[in-house]
């Protein structure tokens, strides 16, 4: 239903902005637009599958060395006091930690698969499975807020449309991604109280 509903909302955006754009003499523009836009598209997918291929590989290199591992058994007393209905032992907070690192380091396509594996593993701990557990709300707000110490995904479109320092945009990322991430996890655990 929902889907429909965006088609034709995307639909009738399209078709308004055709005919609006004929109805003023300027339909070359669009289709020039159009066309420089998919060319943009295009070079901008093959510049983040070369970034992506390359993090990600990094990511399995330091999976097969145990440093994943080595990072999950770190933050795993910050991620007990975050989830506490979760046991440690338990699925779930293999896939969230192994989500949270993949976040920090700016792999956010790699940490969707550890993200839809730990909710999976989250909804075996929900008693009222109708409804998301506070663990799943938690963690929902914690992987959408996104704590990241490099900002990848921004990095490359900054290279990709000339920035003369694509990186510099590291530090004010650090900070945004922290105080994004603080202001959700207390807006949760409010949330929690008050419930």
């Amino acid at each position: 239903m929902c889907e429909n509903m965006l088609n034709y909302i995307w639909g009738a955006i399209i078709f308004i902005g055709i005919a609006a754009a004929a109805f003023n003499g300027r339909l070359a523009e669009v289709t020039n637009g159009a066309i420089s836009s998919a060319k943009e598209a295009v070079e901008l997918g093959i510049t983040m599958l070369g970034i992506m291929s390359m993090w990600t590989g990094i990511m399995k290199v330091g999976e097969k060395a145990g440093l994943i591992r080595s990072l999950s058994k770190k933050l795993m007393p910050f991620l007990s006091r975050l989830f506490p209905d979760v046991p440690r032992e338990h699925k779930a907070m293999e896939h969230i930690s192994a989500n949270v690192i993949a976040n920090i380091l700016g792999l956010g396509w790699a940490a969707t698969p550890a993200g839809i594996a730990a909710m999976k593993e989250l909804q075996t701990l929900n008693a009222h499975k109708e409804r998301a557990s506070r663990a799943m709300c938690m963690f929902l707000i914690f992987n959408m807020s996104s704590l990241q110490l490099i900002s990848i995904n921004i990095i490359a479109y900054r290279s990709q449309y000339g920035s003369a320092a694509p990186s510099e945009i590291i530090g004010p990322g650090i900070v945004t991604t922290l105080v994004s991430t603080l202001a959700g996890v207390l807006f949760a655990k409010m949330a929690e109280v008050v419930k």
